[in-house]
């Protein structure tokens, strides 16, 4: 995760692993041929009604071939497996039709982030 998070300049974070695991819902995770993680997402949450949609993550390369796509999807019909009626999600506003393709309402929010 931390080698996928830093392809697509992010910080690497390399404390969350494993915690996020431990923690988040479920994940899901794409791969290369030859097993190199390439696109990676998560739920997390309370386990109730809600949940948080965090990290969606294709690496530079691949990027454009559905991936980012095909990730929420799964990670969207997880979370209505789980029994999770509402998923919210922040992104930067470049990706809104992103995120509108994959049938999410973009509406108004916040973001409070120390520094």
């Amino acid at each position: 995760m931390p080698e996928l998070r830093q392809a697509v300049g992010w910080g690497r974070r390399d404390c969350d692993f494993p915690a996020l695991f431990e923690r988040c819902n479920f994940w899901a995770g794409v791969q290369d041929g030859q097993g190199k993680l390439v696109g990676f997402g998560y739920v997390a949450g309370m386990g109730l009604q809600h949940g948080y949609m965090e990290d969606i993550i294709v690496h530079p390369d691949y990027q454009g071939q559905g991936i980012g796509k095909r990730l929420v999807k799964r990670l969207l019909d997880e979370a209505e497996s789980y029994g999770l009626e509402i998923i919210t999600l922040t992104f930067e506003a470049k990706n809104a039709d992103f995120y509108e393709a994959c049938g999410f309402q973009v509406g108004l929010g916040g973001v409070w982030s120390k520094g």
